[in-house]
């Protein structure tokens, strides 16, 4: 995108180009001579224009000093906000949801749908590694899940990662910077569920 100069060179360009027409009633060329009022009329009217050119040429240049400065302020934002690490997810986290098996999911096929729904606590334990407690159920019957179940996960500097269940459900999470809060979203074929924020209730023991 050009920079609020190189807009301001091209404005005050055009202007010149269109204040600089000689004010003389007279040409070199062939065909017959343009009368004085004439010609100054002309030059008048394109002074009028000027304002106008001048106007628009501010606002392109209010525009794009915005633009960089929203740039501006959401990279300040990300240079200070801390990297999220394993370690930042670390405690209990209550959680419950709902959503909808679709085929292939639990050997559905075809048109073939259910609803699920779970409820229980996440324990992480800052290393990457962790434990479900849960009730989960298919169209309202309980799969009599064992707990605790292990799992683990990963998490990026950018507070992104995938949560897995071992044997079981695999998904992408979305970590507060702080750690407090996390979204999830089910990345197995079949399953639609998102859910979340979770929040951190209490300490890993």
């Amino acid at each position: 995108m050009p920079g609020p100069d190189h807009i301001q060179a091209h404005i005050d360009h055009l202007v010149a180009q269109q204040t600089s027409s000689p004010i003389v009633g007279t040409t070199f060329s062939t065909g017959p001579t343009r009368p004085l009022r004439e010609t100054t009329k002309r030059n008048t009217d394109m002074k009028r224009k000027c304002p106008g050119l001048r106007a628009i040429g501010t606002g392109l240049l209010i525009g794009v000093g915005l633009l960089t400065a929203g740039r501006g302020y959401a990279d300040e934002r990300t240079n200070h906000m801390p990297a999220c690490s394993l370690a930042t997810l670390k405690g209990q986290y209550v959680f419950s949801g709902s959503g909808t098996l679709l085929a292939p999911a639990f050997g559905l096929t075809g048109t073939q749908t259910a609803l699920i729904a779970s409820a229980g606590y996440h324990i992480f334990n800052g290393d990457g590694t962790g434990m479900d407690f849960v009730t989960f159920t298919v169209n309202g019957i309980n799969q009599n899940v064992p707990s605790p179940v292990p799992t683990t996960y990963t998490l990026e500097r950018d507070c992104t990662g995938t949560y897995t269940v071992q044997a079981g459900p695999r998904f992408n999470i979305f970590v507060a910077h702080d750690g407090s809060e996390l979204s999830v979203i089910e990345t197995v074929p079949g399953v639609s569920l998102a859910d979340g924020p979770y929040r951190r209730v209490g300490s890993s023991r």
